[in-house]
């Protein structure tokens, strides 16, 4: 393969993308920051393969908040969680055979002191003692009970005492402009339920960032069109995209999703704005965001892709330590 052109990469994939070759006789390449998926649930999954299908990190929105405390440190995949979601009583997903007791916190009390049963604040607490990064509420009322105001507002007011950003599951009426309104600072899902109000967009992407999950709709057309196009209006009014998959919900591949990312690209995503997505660093929005996977980089074979490849080319990719690969001269 010939060597590619260092600024062509980089005008194609952004500033990190660099040529390079996997060790001296390895093949060639393109470098790139290591590859999380922002939405999983790892009790669903076997988390083993994800780096060799180019998953360095994720993030899981709801599981055990304990089983995540006593975790060992390092190792890969590097896994940020939120510990148990937050619900109202009887709550979304309360219930679910997916969803065990441990994974599901009922909150009925907005009290801010600590220990309160069902308080707001002793929810919160909870997930941050065992080391949670964010904290994830379930505001679905097309599958049960949500939040009143009152509730919603203190178990923001607590987390974000904490230092400790929220993200949230929308759907069912208003309840995307609820969690806009209430200050939440991510969504945990494009919204699916209904195309959003064009200033209702440009709110949210002043305020939040998504987390994109198109491609759980894959087998329901209305409902991609939907979240699709609630995505591009997003992501044209400068919102912030956060690639992920809500893996493990369904039969998804366990590394790179390439229809994912196709999804992303319907969306009106460049190669750029996708590749940004997946090496963003949040909810860890520190400058040393991503210092627990310092020594790790993501390389893919070939390339630089064409528009018309981009996907597949990305679902190469595999996690390496960042001492295999031989930079080309910038």
């Amino acid at each position: 393969m010939p060597h590619p052109d260092p600024a062509t990469v980089q005008a194609l994939l952004g500033s990190h993308a660099v040529p390079c070759r996997r060790g001296v006789a390895g093949p060639r390449g393109i470098a790139l920051p290591p590859f999380l998926d922002h939405h999983v649930h790892l009790h669903l999954v076997d988390e083993s393969p994800l780096p060799a299908h180019g998953i360095a990190g994720v993030v899981d929105l709801g599981g055990d908040p304990l089983s995540f405390a006593r975790r060992p440190h390092g190792g890969m995949p590097h896994v940020a969680y939120a510990g148990a979601f937050l619900t109202a009583a009887g709550g979304y997903p309360s219930g679910r055979s997916w969803a065990p007791s441990q994974t599901v916190r009922e909150v009925t009390d907005p009290s801010t002191r600590p220990g309160v049963a069902g308080g707001a604040t002793t929810a919160v607490d909870e997930q941050a003692e065992c080391g949670a990064s964010v904290i994830k509420i379930a505001l679905n009322a097309q599958s049960g009970p949500v939040f009143d105001d009152a509730l919603l507002a203190a178990i923001v007011r607590a987390a974000h005492g904490r230092g400790l950003p929220v993200v949230a599951h929308v759907q069912g009426d208003d309840t995307a402009e609820r969690a806009i309104e209430a200050g939440l600072d991510a969504l945990a899902h494009t919204p699916f339920t209904a195309i959003l109000a064009p200033d209702l967009i440009e709110r949210a992407a002043a305020r939040q960032a998504w987390i994109s999950t198109l491609a759980i709709h894959r087998d329901d057309p209305a409902t991609h069109e939907i979240a699709v196009a609630n995505l591009r209006a997003f992501a044209a009014a400068g919102g912030r995209v956060l690639y992920g998959t809500d893996l493990g919900n369904g039969d998804l591949p366990v590394g790179v999703n390439p229809d994912e990312l196709a999804a992303l690209r319907e969306a009106g995503l460049d190669a750029a704005s996708i590749v940004a997505s997946l090496i963003d660093p949040w909810p860890d929005d520190s400058a040393d965001g991503l210092s627990l996977l310092a020594g790790t980089s993501t390389f893919v074979p070939g390339g630089p892709p064409t528009d018309d490849d981009l996907t597949l080319w990305l679902a190469l990719a595999t996690v390496v330590p960042t001492e295999e690969l031989i930079h080309d001269d910038l």
